[in-house]
Parts: structure tokens; sequence; C-alpha cells
């Protein structure tokens, strides 16, 4: 299991179109990918559950990834939501 703190800089947040670009980057992976926010935890591989997280800009997140390709998605994921997805 491999984590990575972050924190959110889309200034709205994660809603509709950066969730989607998350979910098609972490559905390439085997590894469970898990998005915990305070006391809450979303799969990252679905839309609805991160949307249900409510995460908003500035908001610090822990992203948790377990699996066999453990390090390529944490890398990559990270690497999207450090990106400001696509905003």
């Amino acid at each position: 299991m491999v984590r990575k703190q972050l924190r959110i800089k889309n200034i709205s947040g994660l809603h509709l179109r950066p969730t989607g670009m998350l979910c098609n980057e972490a559905i390439k992976y085997q590894s469970s990918i898990q998005i915990v926010t305070g006391s809450t935890t979303a799969n990252a591989k679905s839309v609805l559950s991160i949307l249900g997280a409510c995460v908003k800009c500035g908001d610090e997140i822990e992203l948790i990834c377990e699996g066999n390709d453990e390090e390529e998605a944490l890398a990559a994921v990270a690497g999207l939501i450090e990106s400001g997805l696509g905003e």
C-alpha cells in the first residue's frame, strides 16, 4: 500500500469534469485507489463516490493505492491531481 497527501487546487473543487478525468485515469489500473478526506473515503474509480465526498478547493486529501501496480497508479493519479485536472 502506498499513500500520498495532496491539496486540491481546482477553484471549483472536484466537480463533474475533473472527477471524470480522475476516474478515467484511475480505471486504467488494477489497484484499488481510494481518496480520503476527513472521515470520508471515496473510490477513485467511481464518479458518484468522489462527487459524494464533496471535495472543495484547498481541501487536503490522502490518495491510497493498493495492488500490483500501486506505484504506477499513485504516480499517475497524483500527477493528474497536482496538474489541476485540466483546469
